[in-house]
């Protein structure tokens, strides 16, 4: 059998399979546009499973194009929490509104004017026009790149821009007339469901008779692709701030930086304990100098806090570094005699590691990934409004409101800090891994902490 033949008895009997066991989801059940981007923007990097309940409220909170350009950043991350991967929700953000105001609120037809919204890069903007529009354009990711390199034999690097654009003219070729909609979610179902990474289903696969990689035994083998490079691993410490007097009930959180790394969302305060040697894992500081390191850069910020203990052990995993967090529960501290002591216990531990810290400022959440004033456009302005009497209360004006109360500047990395208790966390948007242990913390998880 001939390449043309070959290609032509995939396109025929892949289309076939696809009609019979194609999966219900929700944004196959409407051909609208904006419903397809936003599912497109969720499942880069994300599987189906998870990304069903997450559209499925996205959409119900912003319905159109126009809710959500019109929609609070805040809330909008929200609505994303726990789905990873945050920037996809920005870019999602500014992007709608830029149909807003380039395009009247309708996704355009254009595959330029498509790849030129924020965000959206050559796979998105073929899955778009060729789901919503019907329009002939290739829609290549990892799945798809997969079932070419093992249908037609490609030893070519996938991780090479040069093979994804000959993927791209060959997942082009492959189209059938008028059938691009069909034929993309075809493809990216096979991929999903029977082509899989490390286990294919060759024997229900529809094309398995004129597929050259399990003709030749090198199903397990393709696609070719280039290892990345392992994630950075980093130890840090986290605090657990209980709050004391009026902030009783309360646990300190602070809003990160307003670009970089999780931008604007808010997070428990922590710093990186000491970056580790090339190539190895980061290992787990002592508690009594982890715990006088996190005293000393909390005090740095504004703050007295004594850590308790040892609340519990986390893991966080990014595309490019891994957190490894010794998550310690602290008290809030208002009486003079019981400050100096922080400090003094503290400030030695904090300044011997001070250089060291500076020299990986772009990962260390003490000091941002981008040195950002809080007053900038889309991050809340926010005030120091605590005032430390020769008593040692923490006290504030009393024309402020609560909103005010709970809300300040660190003075050392300028980030807004604010004290929260469990009717906030409906309201501010977290990563995961924060999240899980502020609840934990407020369900009573780590009531037990050096009692």
């Amino acid at each position: 059998m001939g390449l043309l033949e070959q290609k032509r008895h995939f396109s025929v009997n892949l289309l076939d399979w696809y009609m019979v066991n194609r999966r219900d989801l929700p944004w196959r059940r409407h051909n609208n546009p904006y419903f397809t981007w936003v599912s497109e923007i969720m499942l880069q990097q994300t599987r189906v499973d998870t990304v069903i309940p997450y559209f499925n409220r996205f959409i119900g909170n912003f319905p159109t194009v126009q809710a959500l350009a019109e929609a609070p950043e805040e809330e909008v991350l929200k609505n994303w929490e726990g789905l990873g991967y945050y920037s996809r929700a920005r870019n999602l953000q500014a992007a709608a509104r830029q149909v807003m105001e380039l395009h009247g609120g309708e996704m355009p037809q254009d595959k330029q004017a498509v790849f030129a919204l924020k965000g959206v890069g050559p796979y998105t903007a073929g899955a778009i026009l060729s789901i919503a529009f019907n329009q002939p354009q290739p829609a290549v990711d990892g799945n798809v790149m997969r079932v070419l390199s093992r249908y037609f034999l490609i030893d070519e690097d996938i991780m090479k821009g040069s093979t994804r654009v000959l993927m791209e003219e060959l997942a082009g070729e492959l189209i059938p007339e008028g059938r691009a909609r069909d034929f993309n979610q075809a493809l990216m179902e096979l991929g999903a469901l029977v082509c899989t990474p490390k286990a294919p289903h060759c024997l229900t696969c529809p094309v398995m008779e004129q597929c050259s990689g399990r003709i030749a035994g090198r199903e397990l083998t393709l696609p070719v692709k280039t290892k990345a490079k392992p994630p950075r691993p980093e130890q840090r410490l986290v605090a657990i701030v209980e709050g004391r007097g009026a902030h009783r009930g309360r646990v300190l959180v602070r809003q990160r930086p307003a670009t970089g790394l999780l931008a604007r969302m808010w997070e428990l305060p922590h710093v990186l304990a000491a970056p580790a040697a090339a190539g190895k894992a980061a290992g787990p500081l002592a508690d009594e100098p982890a715990m006088a390191l996190l005293a000393g850069s909390l005090w740095a910020e504004g703050f007295a806090a004594r850590p308790e203990g040892l609340a519990t052990h986390a893991e966080h995993v990014f595309s490019h570094i891994v957190w490894s967090l010794q998550v310690y529960k602290c008290t809030e501290q208002d009486q003079n005699n019981e400050l100096p002591l922080i400090a003094a216990e503290a400030r030695a531990a904090y300044d011997a590691q001070a250089a060291t810290r500076e020299g990986t400022a772009a990962s260390s959440a003490v000091s941002p990934e981008s040195a950002t004033s809080p007053s900038e456009p889309g991050t809340p302005h926010a005030q120091n409004i605590s005032t430390s009497l020769n008593d040692g209360e923490l006290l504030a004006p009393s024309d402020v409101s609560d909103q005010e109360l709970s809300t300040l500047t660190g003075k050392g990395d300028g980030l807004t800090y604010r004290w929260i208790g469990p009717e906030d966390m409906d309201k501010m948007a977290f990563p995961n891994i924060f999240l899980k242990l502020i609840s934990s913390y407020f369900a009573g998880a780590y009531d037990d902490v050096n009692e």
